[in-house]
């Protein structure tokens, strides 16, 4: 239970109180001083520190955003640059493969063409020479015929002697 002095008989030192206030009021205004002012300037700085980080962050994000669409329409380019290429080159390939051919057929006709005339000419050139020796085969058995007067057998064995006669040479 509370004393009775405590309740009813109070005495009220206004001394006291002002007292009490006053110390209270300077302890707020160094706490202030000393405290609370550095704390919120703490507090500021490193808000301010922490919005250029995010300010930064964002910037970077940005530019490599950035970066990254340029490297894709760089690659995509270079893709369209390497196909064209391909392209170019099967066209290039085709274009040479048909000129080989070409060439190769040309060549093959011309040596079809020279090789008829060569046998022609070789042709001709055995003809003419088969002519003259029939012909100086032919004045020489007509030479010994008249020489000799010879049967079908003599006749047979002179010709096949000049025929051998002409294979020697």
């Amino acid at each position: 239970m509370l004393h009775p002095q405590f309740v009813i008989g109070a005495e009220f030192a206004a001394g006291d109180v002002l007292f009490t206030l006053v110390a209270f009021i300077i302890l707020l205004a160094l706490i202030r001083i000393f405290a609370w002012k550095p704390l919120m300037g703490i507090m500021k700085e490193r808000e301010e520190h922490i919005a250029s980080e995010i300010d930064a962050a964002e910037e970077s994000r940005a530019q490599a955003e950035g970066l990254l669409e340029e490297q894709k329409q760089v690659l995509k380019e270079a893709r369209v640059e390497a196909q064209n290429m391909i392209e170019n080159a099967k066209q290039l390939g085709e274009k040479e493969r048909e000129s080989i051919i070409q060439t190769a057929r040309s060549e093959s006709e011309r040596l079809k063409e020279e090789a008829k005339s060569d046998i022609a000419r070789e042709k001709e050139d055995a003809i003419a020479a088969l002519r003259d020796q029939v012909g100086s085969l032919s004045v020489l058995i007509a030479s010994k015929v008249i020489e000799k007067n010879l049967d079908e057998e003599a006749q047979s064995s002179l010709i096949e002697e000049y025929i051998e006669r002409l294979d020697d040479k």
